[in-house]
C-alpha cells in the first residue's frame, strides 16, 4: 500500500489532485488509516494510470467518471482504444509540427479555396483523354460525358462539400477519383457485359444448348431435378470460360447475374424476345434455386443489421455488425482497387438520415424506419472510431456502445 505522498511521487501527479480525484469518486483510496491516510494498492495505481491516458487525450474528469463506472467499462480494451487515440494525436501532432517547420523555412502557403474543385476536373479531362473507349462505354458518348462534366460544375459546390465530407479534402477526392478510374471496377461491367452478349447472341455453343433445353417448356418446377441439373452445367461452364465467374468474388457476381434475370427490366424484355415471354424470370428462379438463393456476404450483413429495429443502435451487438460491414468493404475495396475515403460511414449516414431517395429505397427493401436506424448505426461507428478528431463526447459514446 502507498501513501498519498508516494503515489504522488510515482506519477507525478499531485497531492492536492488525488485528494480532488478523490472528492468526486474518481480514485477512491483503497484504506484510509486511523490517522486520515489515504492509502493505495497497485490495482489502484494502475486505475490512476488509466485515467491520466484518458486525461492525455482530453476527456473531461466528469465524462472520465462516467465511462470507468460504466457497468460495460473493460479495461483492456480501453487501453486498446486509448492507444489508437494517441497514436491519431501523434499523428496529427506531427503534422502540427511540420508545418510550423515550413513556416520557418518559408514554405508556407495559406490556402482558403476549400471547395477549389480545379483538381478534380482536371482528372476527369485526364480520364476523357487517355480512356476514350471507356467514356463511350459507360457515358455512351463523349458528348455525353462533357454534359455530365458540365452539369458537375453547375453543381460544383454542392458537390465539394460532398466530396470534403466523404475524403476530408477536395485533394484526397480528386486523387480517389483517379484511384477509382484506374480500378477493376470499371472492367467488371465489360466482364458482365461479355458473357450477356455471348448468351443472347449465342456465341458460346453449349451454352446455347443448354439455355435453349433450359426454356424448353416455362411451366416446369423450377427446383425439378432435370432443371437444377441443367443449372449446374450452365454455372460449371460459365465458370471455367468466362472470368466474372472465377474471379475470387465470382459466387457475388453470380448472385447480381440472377438479379438481372429477375428485376432488370431491360434485361427481362432482351431475354424473353429471344426465348419467349417470361423466360427471363423463369432462367432466374431456376438458377436462383440452385445457387440456394446465395448472397454477397456484405448484402446478408446489411439484413442482419435490419432484423431488428428495435435495439440500441450504439449496443455492441449492433456496432459489430457495422464493423463486419466495414471489414469486408474493406476487403472488396481492396480487392478491386477502389478508395472509398476515410469518412464514409459519415457520408453514408447522412444519406441514410437526409437523402429523400436514399430514405425511400431503404425503407422500401427492409421496412419503415431502417434507413433512419442504418444512418444512426454508421454515424455511431464513424464517431466511434474518430473519437480523437471530433471531441471527447464521442468516446464517450464509444465506451457506452461496447454493451
Amino acid at each position: 500500500m502507498r501513501t498519498v505522498k508516494q503515489v504522488s511521487d510515482l506519477t507525478g501527479i499531485s497531492v492536492r489532485a488525488l485528494h480532488y480525484y478523490d472528492e468526486i469518486g474518481l480514485l477512491k483510496p483503497n484504506k484510509i488509516t486511523d490517522a486520515g491516510y489515504r492509502l493505495y494498492d497497485d490495482e489502484s495505481i494502475k486505475t490512476l494510470q488509466q485515467i491520466l491516458f484518458f486525461k492525455e487525450i482530453d476527456i473531461p474528469l466528469r465524462e472520465v467518471k462516467e465511462i470507468m463506472s460504466s457497468q460495460y467499462f473493460d479495461k483492456v480494451e480501453a487501453l486498446k482504444n486509448q492507444k489508437k487515440l494517441l497514436i491519431l494525436k501523434r499523428k496529427r501532432l506531427d503534422e502540427l509540427i511540420e508545418l510550423i517547420n515550413q513556416t520557418l523555412r518559408g514554405e508556407g502557403n495559406i490556402d482558403f479555396k476549400e471547395f477549389d474543385m480545379s483538381e478534380y476536373f482536371d482528372v476527369l479531362e485526364e480520364f476523357k483523354r487517355e480512356h476514350r473507349n471507356k467514356v463511350i462505354k459507360i457515358y455512351g458518348s463523349v458528348e455525353k460525358y462533357n454534359e455530365y462534366i458540365e452539369r458537375v460544375k453547375s453543381n460544383e459546390e454542392k458537390i465539394a462539400k460532398m466530396a470534403i465530407k466523404q475524403y476530408g479534402t477536395i485533394e484526397k477526392f480528386a486523387q480517389a477519383i483517379k484511384t477509382n478510374f484506374s480500378s477493376d471496377i470499371l472492367n467488371l461491367g465489360e466482364k458482365f457485359d461479355r458473357y450477356k452478349n455471348d448468351c443472347l447472341k449465342e456465341k458460346h455453343p453449349k451454352l446455347k444448348e443448354l439455355y435453349r433445353k433450359l426454356v424448353e417448356d416455362l411451366s416446369r418446377n423450377h427446383s425439378s431435378t432435370d432443371l437444377q441439373e441443367i443449372a449446374k452445367e450452365i454455372t460449371d461452364i460459365s465458370k471455367k470460360d468466362y472470368e466474372i465467374f472465377s474471379m475470387d468474388t465470382g459466387d457475388d457476381n453470380w448472385y447480381y447475374m440472377v438479379q438481372n434475370y429477375l428485376v432488370n427490366p431491360m434485361w427481362i424484355e432482351e431475354v424473353d424476345k429471344k426465348y419467349g415471354s417470361g423466360a427471363g424470370k423463369f432462367i432466374g428462379q431456376v438458377l436462383k434455386t440452385y445457387l440456394r438463393d446465395r448472397k454477397p456476404k456484405i448484402n446478408t450483413l446489411y439484413e442482419k443489421l435490419v432484423e431488428d429495429l428495435s435495439r440500441d443502435c450504439s449496443s455492441r451487438e449492433v456496432q459489430s455488425i457495422v464493423e463486419e460491414i466495414d471489414n469486408e468493404m474493406k476487403r472488396s475495396n481492396e480487392f478491386y482497387k477502389i478508395d472509398n475515403g476515410e469518412r464514409y460511414f459519415d457520408y453514408m449516414s447522412e444519406l441514410y438520415l437526409q437523402d429523400s431517395n436514399y430514405i425511400k429505397v431503404t425503407d422500401k427493401n427492409y421496412g419503415d424506419g431502417a434507413s433512419k436506424f442504418i444512418g444512426e448505426a454508421f454515424k455511431i461507428y464513424f464517431d466511434n472510431n474518430n473519437c480523437w478528431k471530433f471531441g471527447s463526447k464521442k468516446y464517450v459514446s464509444f465506451i457506452k456502445a461496447q454493451k
